[in-house]
């Protein structure tokens, strides 16, 4: 069975779990909307962008994006705050089952035990977007990205920290980057869906908040 996290457990509003010396407790922070206009969704570090999308596609609308934060503190380190999942939210609706979110050509059936497919990052920030959006950025140099995504100060809070820009004037496709958790790795996105098989939302786990 691939790797599947308690997810409904991590989007609890004030969650806490306690591992080995350390505390973290969970709270959601909504970022604003997100433009698709093309309904085909992408998870990838925005810095470094690659633009296939996952099979699962939605309608083509304005959805809105939750970073889910976890306060971190214990073990003689200092107090701190982490991006511990990332939401694309498509409809408001309790969620009945979670599944792993797959490119095409990848096979579930082909991980083994606590495997998963997901995205690499490799400057410490990850994305749920628009094709469309990633598309664009990733036909722009390094610079241009720079100047659109990264201030000259980057706020030490995760939530300060997140940038936004509209990428595509034309559809308004915008990309939000946001700190990955601990940083760069590999981050499993997954799928929620409705009693009735609908799409509700996607959820890149950034793997802070240690769960069963």
């Amino acid at each position: 069975m691939p790797y599947l996290p308690d997810l409904e457990r991590l989007l609890t509003s004030g969650l806490s779990v306690e591992h080995e010396g350390t505390t973290f407790v969970v709270e959601p922070s909504p970022l604003g909307p997100v433009e698709l206009p093309t309904g085909q969704v992408v998870a990838c570090d925005p810095l470094v962008p690659i633009s296939t999308p996952f099979t699962d596609a939605v309608t083509p609308g304005r959805y809105h994006l939750h970073a889910w934060v976890a306060a971190v503190q214990g073990n003689g380190f200092e107090p701190q705050r982490r991006i511990a999942a990332l939401q694309l939210v498509i409809a408001d609706e309790p969620v009945a089952s979670w599944s792993l979110a797959t490119l095409p050509g990848q096979d579930i059936t082909s991980l083994g035990e606590d495997e998963f497919f997901g995205y690499g990052v490799d400057a410490g920030t990850g994305t749920l977007a628009d094709q469309s959006a990633i598309e664009a950025i990733s036909a722009w140099d390094y610079e241009r990205i720079e100047d659109a995504f990264i201030p000259a100060q980057i706020p030490v809070d995760p939530i300060e920290a997140v940038t936004s820009k509209i990428v595509v004037e034309s559809t308004g496709a915008n990309v939000y980057v946001v700190g990955s958790g601990w940083g760069d790795g590999v981050y499993a996105t997954y799928v929620g869906r409705s009693a009735d098989g609908r799409i509700t939302s996607f959820v890149t786990d950034f793997r802070v908040v240690p769960l069963p």
